[in-house]
């Protein structure tokens, strides 16, 4: 059976995949329907579509109102607030704590039983740790309160681990086509693009590893498919990059150089100076999966 079948028939199972219309579940949706799931999107504001349910998840009621709905075989959690700089500091507790436990409190209430939960954390939990590459046995130190939701959600979460499969993901940075303009790379790449004689950058030796948005959606597929439950899995690349070498990559494919001026508002004083993840235990879980270098995702983003 080819792949459009499998979607039209969901026969791989229901999936209830939260921040559907976000940057990183337009991708992940994609890789799970061509694998044969069928997929339910919930999302704040208007659902458009007839698989799109509008979810708020910080009440408890709407969660149970979607799950009954939708009786998901699976769940994938990517609704979060996600710009580290955002001002409300009370909404990343509402939202990346309290709505995930409301997810989880209304799987129970309806004694319904997911083959797998897949909850989105974030690297940013590991903090400023410098040495070398960082696994997942590194002790979390959140400097920010974008950090410590998501590491207050983990521990909520564990306390599930023995009612349900849960499994919890680590992404380091990633990007490509469809990202907001206030995150990194969209915002040189447009640059680029649009043939800007300068960019203003924050602290150009700060490195990270990026990945690109389609192995993080072949990723979570595989999460959802291998053993994994009770895991907390980094997702990333391994390979660092510095914020001066993508801009020599982006030189290089524009074909014109930039002026560059560091902007001290664009420095954060909590900044992580280095952030590179071992993909050694993603890679033991989920065996092969769509890789690419960072210079294949610039090219992709420009061409976008």
């Amino acid at each position: 059976m080819g792949s459009p079948s499998n979607a039209a028939t969901g026969q791989r199972g229901r999936v209830l995949l939260t921040g559907a219309n976000g940057f990183t579940g337009k991708y992940v949706r994609a890789e799970l329907e061509a694998a044969g799931y069928s997929v339910c999107g919930a999302l704040v504001g208007a659902a458009k579509g007839p698989h799109e349910m509008t979810l708020d998840i910080t009440s408890l009621d709407d969660c149970r109102r979607v799950m009954e709905k939708v009786q998901p075989d699976y769940l994938v959690h990517l609704a979060a607030i996600s710009f580290v700089a955002h001002a409300d500091a009370d909404a990343f507790y509402r939202v990346n704590v309290i709505g995930t436990m409301n997810l989880l409190q209304a799987f129970a209430d309806l004694k319904l039983s997911p083959k797998r939960v897949l909850v989105a954390s974030s690297a940013n939990v590991y903090g400023n740790a410098t040495e070398g590459m960082i696994s997942e046995t590194q002790p979390p130190q959140p400097v920010n309160h974008y950090a410590a939701s998501k590491l207050a959600m983990e521990h909520l979460v564990r306390t599930w681990s023995d009612r349900m499969p849960i499994v919890i993901s680590r992404p380091f940075n990633y990007t490509g086509v469809g990202q907001q303009p206030n995150f990194l790379v969209p915002k040189i790449v447009s640059h680029f693009v649009q043939r800007a004689p300068v960019i203003e950058l924050g602290n150009l030796d700060v490195e990270r590893d990026f990945s690109d948005v389609r192995m993080v959606a072949s990723a979570y597929h595989g999460l959802l498919e291998n053993d994994c439950a009770g895991e907390t899995v980094n997702v990333c690349s391994g390979k660092p990059y510095s914020l001066r070498s993508i801009i020599e990559m982006m030189q290089e494919i524009a074909g014109y150089e930039i002026e560059v001026r560091v902007n001290p508002a664009f420095v954060r004083q909590s900044e992580v100076k280095v952030l590179i993840g071992s993909p050694q235990k993603l890679r033991a879980i989920v065996g092969d999966m769509e890789t690419y270098t960072l210079e294949e995702t610039l090219r992709w983003m420009t061409a976008a």
